[in-house]
């Protein structure tokens, strides 16, 4: 199984939560400008979205986008799901919510936005993440054990921190208890941002 990554792109939250799941798998930095993987395939042959991440499974198969990945990942290792007969569906839920309410605001900070652009998807992304700290059901977002949502939350609060976003205090507390995470150091690691 291979993960294809940009370094501290969305694709960490697949990163750590493979790692997270103690699967085996190798991982390949992807060029995103360049459409090239380190070993010099052409990305778009990988992912023809040509975006990360991607999850080249054992099987020869590929999945690609965030939510089905990090889903995928919870069905090998059910401990990164919450339990119970609506567990998966408010994993799915926050899930989504992270991805098309919070990344996809981070847009104006990856796009050259202008300030004003920047200034009021800062607003929409504080107000979202206020949403989150709100409803966090314990030390994490659905409870107090880990989800693949959590994976996904750090990357979100890490772009935060780089773009100069306050976030709210619990999420804070939680960005701090996921650096601290043998799985996510290890992740960081392996693509070289600490």
């Amino acid at each position: 199984m291979k993960l294809y990554y940009s370094p501290g792109a969305c694709s960490l939250a697949d990163h750590i939560a493979l790692h997270e799941a103690g699967l085996s798998f190798e991982h390949e930095k992807v060029d995103l400008k360049a459409k090239r993987t380190e070993s010099g395939v052409d990305y778009t042959t990988i992912n023809p979205k040509g975006y990360v991440p991607a999850l080249t499974l054992d099987s020869g198969e590929t999945v690609t986008e965030n939510i089905a990945i990090l889903d995928w990942i919870a069905h090998q290792d059910t401990a990164l799901k919450p339990g119970g007969t609506m567990g998966h569906t408010h994993l799915l839920v926050a899930l989504a919510y992270i991805s098309t309410e919070i990344h996809k605001s981070f847009k104006p900070f990856f796009s050259g936005g202008s300030d004003a652009e920047k200034a009021k998807a800062s607003e929409t992304i504080v107000k979202r993440l206020g949403y989150l700290a709100d409803t966090m059901q314990g030390e994490y977002l659905l409870g107090d054990t880990l989800s693949v949502a959590d994976c996904y939350l750090f990357v979100m609060l890490l772009w935060a921190a780089k773009n100069a976003i306050d976030v709210p205090a619990p999420l804070e507390a939680f960005r701090e208890r996921m650096k601290a995470r043998p799985a996510v150091q290890k992740a960081m690691t392996h693509e070289g941002l600490i």
